[in-house]
């Protein structure tokens, strides 16, 4: 096996230096070695394969870099200052007003996330094609098209990820080592088109509804991604193709490209036992399927002690940061933006809007932290560390001084500021949506369910947002109500979609309501042309569309002397 190209390395990660570090992975991993003594087994090309999908992991469910550039800016999520804690130099402030720089957090993991996927997943499929006999090791046929198909699949995923956040980015194709300066974004867009339609016709089917998910690529997988490639192609390269999204999105639900169902239980997608889900097109493995895959980055979410009612696991991370874009006012009333805080959107009946609860065995309730943090099942409580030491802590749907409430400078509660900057320890809505956890007696199972990527749900909504662009707001409001109504005791949906009430910002909601905190909102709302342009808690429209994408980092312009930098950076 040959080293992994440098200079291919080098070019599209702005000549990052080569590491492996980064990636959070026990995989054993060879840099170089001789192919007739290292290809000698099924599991040592199998290793070969994995590789790059051990950095997919990494860069999808382990850092936050990402994470952060598709969450936080948004009307999802925010990471407030509370007293001392989170101020962080203000960058986090200044991403809340999009005041993005060339030193924004996430942007070099970012860049170096795409590209560096790419290049191992060139690396591999060169290492597979030539240097492995399949054959003379007894693989099943077909199992080198289906290793080389999915290799490209992951290089059109990752081309992606880097036209969504950046525009158009360096290409390359196999044997090309020279650095290069940046493609346009339709040359962007139509190469990651091109290495789709290499490899959907060779990649396998799902057969059988339930069987364990993996982390490789399906037929199904690859006809999302060019379903997500043609939803966003207006955002991307000004050229609208809805009924090309819309068209495979109806071919997916409909099982031309593989088998997958609706789950009727909304913790079978989320939880411990979710490799196994009918839902879940794509999803990060973890501990079941020999890596470890922690979303670490959502424990950020954790109040300092919330440990102490989650089972009083050892060394669970509690970083008492993220929260969820407050609904309500320090008053209590309700923000009247079009774009409203998530939690508010929530109807009371929804199963969904509780504390979450373990319950035993894999099963639990509730997907967020809300309220008074005491366990039901054993009346364990969650104490303040900072404002409210000692004080059984309530976690509010607002963010505000409220212990600052009746002094010299907040003498009345419509005196007291609702900021990004203004956050005590018990402001804001936390979230136990992806990784929730069991208790201490059942701690085997920290960090077992997967994390979903890719679910059947999606081309629901998307193919509801195609309908309603097209003016069918009736067939739109029938495709949500399907996923809604399991949210409801026997389906009884207080606050159905209609024709009549479905419009621009009830689709965005409607996003925000079922992919909440899937590292997907600034997406939707580029599409919608409201990332720049709308106002939502604390944040004010820009209206600048360069926006829109990010700066690139100031370490990879400076390594590559032929990156252009975007617009208005």
């Amino acid at each position: 096996m040959k080293k992994i190209k440098r200079l291919i390395i080098g070019a599209v990660l702005s000549a990052l230096t080569f590491s492996f570090t980064a990636c959070n992975t026990d995989a054993e991993f060879f840099t170089e070695a001789d192919p007739n003594t290292f290809f000698t087994s099924q599991d040592a090309v199998w290793q070969r394969f994995n590789r790059p999908f051990t950095h997919w992991r990494w860069y999808r469910a382990s850092d936050d870099s990402r994470y952060r550039l598709q969450e936080l800016g948004t009307d999802e999520l925010c990471l407030p200052t509370r007293g001392s804690d989170w101020y962080n130099g203000g960058e986090t402030q200044l991403f809340h007003h999009h005041e993005y720089s060339i030193t924004s957090l996430g942007l070099y993991n970012s860049w170096y996330g795409f590209g560096m996927g790419i290049a191992l997943a060139y690396d591999a499929l060169d290492d597979i094609d030539k240097n492995v006999d399949f054959q003379a090791l007894n693989f099943p046929e077909g199992t080198k098209e289906s290793m080389l198909a999915q290799q490209h699949a992951l290089i059109a995923f990752f081309y992606k990820e880097g036209l969504d956040l950046f525009g158009g980015v360096p290409i390359y194709r196999r044997g090309e080592t020279a650095i290069k300066g940046r493609n346009t974004d339709v040359e962007t867009f139509n190469h990651i088109d091109s290495l789709l339609d290499i490899s959907i016709p060779l990649l396998p089917k799902k057969t059988e509804l339930g069987k364990e998910e993996t982390g490789n690529i399906s037929q199904a997988v690859a006809m999302g991604l060019k379903a997500e490639l043609y939803f966003n192609a207006e955002a991307y390269i000004k050229k609208p193709m809805y009924e090309e999204a819309a068209q495979i999105c109806r071919d997916i639900i409909d099982g031309k490209y593989g088998t997958y169902k609706l789950e009727d239980d909304w913790t079978m997608t989320f939880g411990f036992e979710n490799d196994k889900s009918t839902e879940i097109m794509w999803g990060v493995p973890s501990t079941k399927t020999g890596g470890t895959t922690d979303a670490g980055f959502f424990a950020t979410m954790h109040h300092y002690n919330s440990y102490v009612i989650l089972g009083g696991i050892d060394g669970l991370d509690r970083h008492n940061g993220y929260a969820l874009v407050p609904s309500l006012k320090p008053n209590g009333q309700k923000y009247d933006y079009k774009l409203a805080g998530p939690f508010g959107l929530f109807e009371d009946t929804d199963v969904r809007k509780q504390q979450y609860v373990y319950l035993g065995g894999s099963k639990y309730r509730g997907m967020f932290m809300m309220g008074r943090q005491e366990n039901p099942l054993d009346g364990a409580v969650c104490t303040g560390a900072r404002e409210y030491l000692g004080e059984v802590i309530t976690l509010v749907d607002q963010i505000t001084y409220m212990k600052k409430l009746g002094t010299a400078e907040y003498p009345t509660i419509d005196d007291l500021p609702s900021t990004i900057a203004t956050a005590e320890e018990n402001s804001g809505i936390r979230s136990m949506k992806l990784s929730p956890v069991p208790t201490y007696a059942e701690r085997e199972k920290l960090w077992e369910p997967n994390i979903p990527i890719m679910r059947l749900t999606e081309f629901y909504y998307t193919l509801a947002e195609c309908e309603l662009r097209a003016g069918n707001k009736a067939k739109a409001a029938e495709l949500i109500n399907q996923v809604r109504a399991r949210y409801f005791e026997n389906g009884n949906d207080p606050n159905p979609v209609t024709a009549t009430n479905l419009d621009k910002y009830r689709m965005l909601n409607e996003w925000k309501i079922e992919f909440l905190l899937e590292g997907r909102r600034r997406t939707d709302l580029i599409r919608w042309n409201a990332y720049v342009t709308e106002n939502w808690w604390d944040h004010k429209a820009s209206n600048d569309p360069n926006k829109n994408r990010f700066p690139i980092d100031e370490r990879n312009m400076s390594a590559n002397p032929l990156l252009e930098q975007n617009p208005g950076y």
